[in-house]
């Protein structure tokens, strides 16, 4: 194994409770985990991609694009309360057992189709820089979440942080939220860890165009109806 190697993990599992099968839904003719794949090709700092899934269409379609399948995920894993930590945990683990050992390890879910290779690279270039065990890609808060309310039994409105009660939004702090693009994470620390919010974690922002996180149909239109707007805008330069 190649010093100081680079793992890349697609996690894709078949099931899902808010859209069925999404991680191969199509987008722009594509399924997400094709932009995930491609993404994670054109960073440059990838050494071995691998999808991890428990579905054999999901692996089918996978390894049609040519991204290689080294296992089947147990059922186990593929269902809550397990996520994407134990995943990757269990792929380390079973590729280690074959003679495969990495120093880093890159997550990179279908669901933020939007994210690309500059991205992955820069969240890894920022990983080396920062030298802290633990990278996630983030997106500020349109609306910003220290205004938020909770609503009691009776249907009344009270405020979940009442420090920021009469401040104006311009003035609240930035706030910002996990995007699903990319995790970068020193493999001996995550083991250790056991999670990928582990301290110190350094945080790689990316603009809301690229940051969109697909759980339900709306999202997906959201997406169908952003890359339109994106070819469009680029085919109207081109003329």
């Amino acid at each position: 194994m190649t010093a100081n190697a680079t793992l890349g993990l697609i996690p894709a599992k078949g099931g899902s409770t808010r859209l069925a099968m999404k991680n191969v839904r199509l987008l722009g003719g594509k399924p997400l985990i094709a932009w995930a794949a491609e993404a994670a090709r054109a960073s440059g700092v990838i050494d071995h991609l691998i999808l991890s899934t428990e579905d054999s269409t999901v692996a089918a379609t996978a390894r049609d694009l040519g991204i290689e399948v080294p296992f089947m995920r147990p059922p186990e894993l593929a269902r809550d309360p397990a996520g994407v930590v134990e995943v990757a945990l269990h792929a380390l683990d079973v590729l280690e057992d074959a003679g495969r050992s990495y120093d880093t390890l890159i997550i990179m879910l279908p669901t933020c189709p939007f994210r690309t290779g500059a991205d992955i690279r820069g969240a890894y270039d920022l990983f080396v820089e920062r030298d802290r065990p633990f990278l996630m890609s983030v997106a500020e808060y349109t609306h910003t979440p220290f205004a938020a309310l909770r609503m009691t039994e009776e249907s009344g409105l009270e405020p979940v942080f009442p420090e920021y009660l009469d401040r104006r939004s311009q003035t609240m702090p930035k706030a910002f939220r996990p995007n699903g693009a990319v995790h970068v994470l020193d493999v001996r620390r995550f083991r250790a860890a056991q999670n990928y919010f582990a301290d110190p974690l350094v945080g790689y922002v990316m603009p809301r165009d690229r940051s969109i996180d697909i759980d339900t149909d709306s999202d997906l239109r959201e997406a169908a109806f952003l890359l339109h707007e994106q070819t469009s805008l680029a085919q109207g330069a081109e003329t």
